[in-house]
């Protein structure tokens, strides 16, 4: 998920001449807000529907503009009559440029959809036709692990397609000129293409959503065949990037991953894990792209530019020159060039004028101005969160930042002020894409915010002086360091609170409310932040909420044995142990999911993590159980396949210190109140050699899935059987051990697919049967198949895709399920 991206700078306040000086200039804030929302509205829609509505409204802006117009003889009007006129007439062009904004941005719509439509693009991909084509790369390629089980490592990069060649007869091709963009997905030989290449490939075609910023899919096999090299100007920011990434490649992971990220937005050494720590803290803005970036320029090169005599027009050339700079170091993409419009309106602030009157009508010049350049915008949430993020600090951060002055000095007011209200305008976005909301987001962008500015500026010295001496270069990257390791060390820790992040349903009533809460803060907080007492009151009162959560009503309860994690396409379980001491098996796919259950629970110790296999979907969220925790050990089935991701588990247990041992057939563990018995592998020997094999295409039968470890727990009196992803030709082959499976839970296999041994089932006999599922998964897990089979072989069934995370309780010998509902966002989680 983005996370806010706010400025950092904030306007002077008001002038004190007179009200006059103090009324906002917001004359183009609904038109920008109402074009804003046509656009969203009419992106995906019939083109010809687009075009009328957008036609209707300027017909009407037309006809409403005829009789605004300056009456004859209002010279020697009365006063009283030239200021109603004045004002009628204020109101009325207010509506006609609405409607004239509205109109520009409907057909910007329809146009944008018009041009995915058109060429064969579309039509092929509705066929799945296998092509070949011409690219022109427009993006960094971004290496993703699979979150199931079906595939290895793959690589995504957005792309334009320039060309298309079909056969036409007789062995000659037809080719076609086209200029359509799509998303490439292809194999790990993808992740070496750059940015403004031209590119040949071949691959299949499939269709998108309506509305999608792309046309089609492309999906290729075949290693890309380069046509060209980027132009100059590109392989020269390269160099600069490149040099910059060397310059810090002796530091720890974490920063060398970091300051590229603060730069100029490469986060391609970012971990995973390290990532989830800045979204649960709201400092995601510091690592992508943002006016963040952009305004520590400016706010360094400005002043240097004053100090050598340049005033005037020429700071303005100078920032011109800075930010055309940043935006081609960082590719001229929209997240970019949005960044890049956030900035100019810092840089008008920084440069004269009056400062709020001024940015507010320069933030909604460039909100109309860029969903003119890219109206695919109108949809994309880092958008929406920048503006919000900007508006916040524009409209309320003077005000506050005042009203804390009046007790505080200057520099903290603005520390407070600033974060404070760029997180609060963004927060129901925020809740509404990641169904949390942060209540330490403010205080870590209070402490990380100083050391912000030295890291980036010290990044940008260091890029520059990489292309003349790189051993300096690396003096200066390791001094960039040192700043950078404290904003991951605030990250770090203030994720691991307990009461970092709150769930909240991300529905339309829930996200109302939301809203409707952070209006009341709005309207109130600035008399609380005006007096010393009722400010000091409050966050106390907040630094018992996150150091004492109170946790989700009724859940989980206090005599909890079992828990099915609810982590999307994935398996997540934690079987307790102790008093914050729990034995983890399978950790999903998304480390923060995972953290965030364990935190529910109030997991802090962990003797022993089980990996069932090393598929992505129950090892991937492996860093967020050993982020703040003690772990003991971590027990992998001997069947080291898929290689990527068992070199990916050994890499972080190394980090963390964890030793790894591999489980033999038929031994019995104990840790704490849970004991268990390893069921499964027998024997590895019968399966293909690692790597050699990773899925078949269906996913079913894989050599990985059938060396899952199985397990029979016992907890407190209850049995439970643990199964992984065995698939059915290992079911029966466990059968044959002649192992006890009687339990009073079991765990269904492989997230409850269709490939089930029906004597396997009967076997387990167990009153209660668990799935781990994500919610609109595209693999029909459940299956129906299996739920029938299921109804008929046990008392009550239960999956996290509809119920959410799954609680197992055992009091006087009486085993019930408590379940929370998740939320219903429509997401495959």
């Amino acid at each position: 998920m983005s996370a806010p991206d706010p400025t950092h700078t904030a306007p002077e306040p008001p002038s004190a001449d007179g009200p006059e000086a103090e009324r906002l200039d917001a004359r183009l804030l609904v038109p920008a807000a109402v074009g804003w929302l046509t656009a969203a509205l009419l992106l995906g829609r019939p083109p010809l529907a687009g075009g009328l509505i957008a036609g209707l409204a300027l017909l009407a802006a037309a006809t409403l503009a005829l009789p605004i117009r300056r009456p004859l003889g209002v010279a020697t009007a009365p006063p009283r009559r030239i200021l109603d006129w004045a004002t009628r007439s204020a109101t009325g062009w207010t509506i006609v440029g609405t409607l004239t904004v509205a109109g520009g941005l409907g057909i910007a719509a329809s146009l944008h959809t018009a041009t995915l439509q058109e060429g064969p693009v579309r039509d092929l991909a509705a066929n799945s036709a296998t092509v070949t084509v011409r690219l022109k790369i427009t993006d960094d390629p971004s290496l993703r692990q699979s979150t199931t089980s079906r595939r290895p490592p793959y690589v995504i990069v957005r792309a334009t397609v320039e060309e298309i060649r079909s056969r036409a007869g007789a062995g000659h091709t037809a080719a076609t000129r086209v200029r359509t963009p799509v998303l490439v997905v292809g194999t790990a030989a993808w992740q070496h293409v750059r940015y403004g290449q031209h590119i040949d490939a071949s691959g299949r075609l499939e269709a998108t959503e309506g509305g999608a910023e792309v046309a089609a899919m492309l999906s290729t096999r075949s290693p890309p065949r380069t046509v060209d090299d980027p132009p100059w100007w590109l392989r020269a920011a390269e160099r600069v990037r490149a040099g910059l990434r060397d310059a810090v490649a002796d530091e720890p992971e974490d920063v060398r991953g970091l300051v590229p990220a603060l730069v100029m937005g490469d986060v391609s050494g970012v971990s995973a894990d390290l990532d989830a720590d800045f979204r649960t803290t709201g400092l995601t803005h510091l690592s992508a792209v943002s006016g963040t970036n952009l305004t520590l320029l400016l706010a360094f090169v400005l002043p240097v530019a004053r100090l050598i005599g340049v005033r005037a027009r020429g700071l303005t050339v100078v920032g011109l020159l800075t930010v055309v700079v940043f935006v081609v170091l960082a590719r001229p993409q929209p997240s970019v060039l949005r960044a890049a419009a956030m900035g100019l309106i810092a840089l008008a602030a920084m440069t004269g004028g009056p400062g709020q009157r001024r940015a507010v009508r320069s933030l909604s010049g460039a909100v109309i101005a860029l969903l003119l350049l890219d109206t695919s915008l109108a949809r994309s949430p880092g958008f929406a969160l920048s503006v919000l993020a900007t508006a916040g600090i524009i409209l309320l951060g003077p005000g506050w930042r005042n009203a804390l002055s009046k007790w505080l000095p200057g520099w903290l007011a603005d520390a407070i002020a600033c974060p404070l209200a760029a997180q609060l305008a963004c927060t129901p976005i925020v809740a509404w894409l990641s169904g949390e909301v942060s209540l330490v987001a403010v205080a870590a962008n209070m402490l990380a915010g100083p050391t912000v500015g030295p890291a980036t500026i010290l990044g940008f010295v260091t890029a520059g002086i990489a292309l003349v001496s790189s051993e300096l270069a690396q003096v200066v990257g390791w001094a960039a360091g040192w700043p950078a390791r404290w904003i991951i060390l605030v990250a770090r820790e203030g994720a691991d609170l307990p009461g970092a992040a709150n769930a909240w349903p991300a529905t339309v009533v829930g996200i109302a409310v939301l809203t409707m809460l952070c209006l009341a803060l709005v309207l109130g907080l600035h008399r609380i932040l005006a007096r010393p007492i009722a400010m000091i009151l409050t966050v106390v009162m907040l630094a018992v909420v996150v150091l004492r959560p109170a946790g989700s009503l009724g859940w989980p309860p206090d005599d909890w044995l079992f828990v099915v994690c609810d982590v999307g396409q994935g398996d997540g379980l934690v079987l307790r142990a102790g008093d914050r001491t729990a034995v983890v098996v399978d950790t999903g796919p998304d480390p923060a999911a995972m953290d965030r259950c364990l935190k529910d629970l109030n997991v802090q110790h962990i003797p022993v993590v089980v990996l069932s296999h090393f598929h992505a979907d129950h090892v991937g969220g492996l860093a967020g159980v050993l982020s703040g925790r003690q772990v003991g050990e971590i027990e992998v089935t001997p069947y080291f396949s898929p290689r990527a991701e068992y070199e990916r588990v050994i890499t972080l247990a190394a980090r963390h210190g964890v030793a790894v041992r591999t489980v033999t057939f038929h031994e019995r563990r104990v840790a704490g109140q849970v004991s268990w018995t390893t069921l499964w592998p027998a024997r590895v020997p019968s399966l293909p050699a690692p790597g050699t094999s990773s899925a078949t295409p269906t996913d079913e039968g894989s050599p990985e899935n059938n060396a899952s470890i199985a397990m029979m727990a016992e907890v407190a009196g209850l049995r439970i059987l643990l199964t992984g992803d065995l698939e059915p030709e290992s079911q029966r082959a466990v059968l044959a051990t002649g192992a006890d499976l009687k339990a009073d839970v079991l765990k269904v296999p492989h997230h409850g697919s269709a490939q089930q041994d029906p004597n396997f089932i009967a076997a387990a006999n167990a009153r209660l049967a668990v799935i781990s599922a994500g919610r609109n998964n595209d693999y029909g897990h459940p299956a129906p198949r299996t739920l029938d089979l299921l109804s008929h072989t046990t008392t009550q069934t239960a999956t996290t895709n509809l119920s959410g995370p799954l609680t197992v309780t055992n009091t006087n010998n009486h085993l019930a399920l408590t379940t929370r509902p998740p939320p219903e966002d429509g997401l495959t989680r």
